[in-house]
């Protein structure tokens, strides 16, 4: 498939600005997602790392909706025409928590759009950063890698899996059923079908089952470090999707302290061992 990059970096520099308010049921409400046992978040509570990705939901009308559940391509991202699109990975500073009651506002900007040629085929990449802020500035950075890929075809070559580490600390076994996917999408208004449209996933996407999402998957590995580390304060995180994970088995969250006492290894990995997120924590 022809890619036209030229083009594609026009979008580059482009931005866009949305408001929002902190609402307490969003937390609540993955919390439950997550089968914890919080008590209610009220107005002033932290709300945790990386939760923030509850608010600035994609509220595009029905009708801008594309074939995949994403709206259609050309609005404030680059109209990529390949079709498989995909949440790489990210980089996030905290300042501060936000809070929940309070106004937030999220500015977004296109920093690069780049191209290069996979095993599998061509493949688009585009970097978004963003800036979200209460009344006293900005309260976190984050770089959000996006990847564009073509279909699977019959003959393509596998990416070969890389053994996880099996040196953890803590580690909790996750079953992603149709029903955590849909709750998740949910939260995060995401309609792509590859998370809860089993015959579109794949029969037209070519996945084996329901594909866990990415930020999910994030989400679960800070979830983690809170579960065994609550009064830790997060600085950076970090993390890169390898492989993805469905819902057809069980996979692993895991993770362990880092001998400088400041950082933490955060890792996902599937049944079979097999690396499928990787990522790394600063405490401040």
């Amino acid at each position: 498939m022809s890619i036209d990059i030229a083009y594609l970096k026009e979008w580059i520099g482009k931005s866009e600005s949305r408001s929002d308010f902190a609402s307490p049921t969003p937390v609540q409400a993955l919390a439950a997602t997550l089968d914890r046992d919080d008590a209610a978040p009220h107005t002033g509570d932290p709300i945790p790392p990386c939760w923030h990705w509850l608010y600035f939901l994609p509220l595009h009308r029905q009708s801008e909706i594309g074939p995949d559940g994403h709206a259609k391509r050309g609005g404030f991202l680059p109209p990529v025409s390949l079709p498989r699109r995909m949440w790489a990975g990210g980089r996030l500073e905290f300042l501060r928590p936000l809070r929940v009651g309070s106004a937030i506002s999220r500015i977004s900007r296109i920093v690069d759009v780049s191209t290069k040629e996979g095993r599998t085929g061509s493949l688009v990449f585009v970097l978004v950063r963003h800036e979200v802020s209460d009344a006293d500035g900005i309260a976190l950075t984050e770089e959000h890698d996006i990847v564009y890929r073509e279909n699977p075809r019959p003959g393509d070559p596998t990416t070969p899996a890389q053994a996880a580490s099996d040196e953890h600390e803590w580690i909790r076994e996750i079953r992603p059923d149709d029903v955590l996917l849909f709750r998740y999408s949910a939260l995060t208004f995401n309609g792509h079908r590859i998370h809860y449209d089993r015959r579109y996933a794949t029969e037209v996407e070519g996945y084996p089952g329901l594909v866990v999402h990415g930020p999910l998957i994030a989400t679960l590995l800070l979830d983690l470090l809170r579960r065994h580390r609550p009064d830790a304060c997060v600085s950076r995180f970090a993390f890169r999707a390898i492989r993805p994970l469905f819902d057809v088995a069980p996979f692993f969250v895991c993770g362990r302290r880092e001998d400088d006492g400041k950082n933490v290894a955060l890792w996902a990995k599937d049944g079979n061992g097999s690396l499928a997120m990787e990522a790394s924590a600063e405490l401040g």
